[in-house]
């Protein structure tokens, strides 16, 4: 559970980012506490992969400052970083078993095939662990490319956190999974926050199948942004005045959020791309 008086885990101060002349987002603060589900939302542009770049220490801030686990973004801090990018793809013909992906997470800096010994042991050991966690036993050993777009975000997950990070970074990691398994996405890294005290930061283009486990959003917009819990946020009148346009905020019967105006704000669900990958 996230502690108010801790140490934050990342603490962005002020920060502006400029990319060839173009100014991303400016004057951005956010504070995200140990244990804390946080999702970074905002329109298609708005710069919300930016932020975890910035975080990791890839993408240079213009102004202000960012500190990571109480350390400059980038360097020592990122060891105990696990992130996971945008969703890549997998050629069905590929060999490489789910397992394969997990075990790269564990020993990938090592070149050569493992030696066998305590240290293969271990690291055999900590693959069933993380596998275990993420609910993928049935299905680890199968050719990585032949599993459906959840099955493969299950092992992607445990490859990022095979290191035991403190803080947990996913860009987009609902994107092309369909609605039942974003929600057992959404639902297993609430449960990776909260049973392995990983703090969890994820950057969403719909917020519904995530919003009842989150602690607090980043909403990005018009340059800047507006941080705090999700009901003090997603509202029409904090998002009107973000991006100086009207927005409405709607709840649909079944619970989920609809955002109506101008620029598309990622409250509602919308098939970008046909379908689970």
């Amino acid at each position: 559970m996230a502690s108010a008086t801790a140490p934050a885990v990342v603490e962005v101060r002020d920060a502006t980012v400029v990319l060839g002349g173009r100014t991303v987002w400016s004057r951005v603060g956010a504070s995200v506490r140990p244990g804390e589900f946080v999702a970074i939302l905002g329109p298609n542009g708005a710069g919300k992969s930016t932020l975890l770049k910035a975080i990791l220490g890839l993408v240079p801030l213009a102004r202000g400052s960012i500190s990571v686990l109480g350390r400059p973004p980038g360097g020592s801090a990122n060891h105990r970083v696990g992130y996971l990018p945008q969703r890549r793809s997998f050629g069905a013909a590929l060999p490489v078993r789910g397992a394969d992906v997990v075990r790269l997470g564990v020993d990938g800096d090592r070149w050569g095939l493992p030696v066998p010994g305590r240290r293969s042991r271990a690291a055999a050991a900590r693959v069933r662990e993380l596998v275990d966690l993420v609910g993928a036993r049935g299905y680890a050993d199968r050719p990585i490319g032949q599993l459906s777009g959840g099955e493969q975000q299950r092992l992607l997950i445990a490859q990022a956190l095979a290191r035991r990070p403190s803080l947990l970074m996913l860009d987009e990691p609902l994107d092309s999974l369909d609605l039942p398994n974003q929600a057992a996405i959404a639902a297993l890294l609430s449960r990776i926050c909260h049973t392995e005290a990983v703090t969890v930061m994820i950057v969403a283009h719909d917020v519904n199948p995530i919003l009842s486990y989150l602690d607090r959003v980043v909403y990005l917009g018009s340059g800047g942004a507006v941080t705090g819990t999700p009901a003090g946020v997603i509202n029409s009148a904090t998002l009107t005045a973000l991006y100086g346009t009207p927005i409405e905020v709607l709840t649909a019967s079944d619970g989920r959020l609809v955002v109506v105006g101008q620029p598309e704000a990622p409250a509602h669900h919308s098939d970008r791309h046909g379908g689970e990958r």
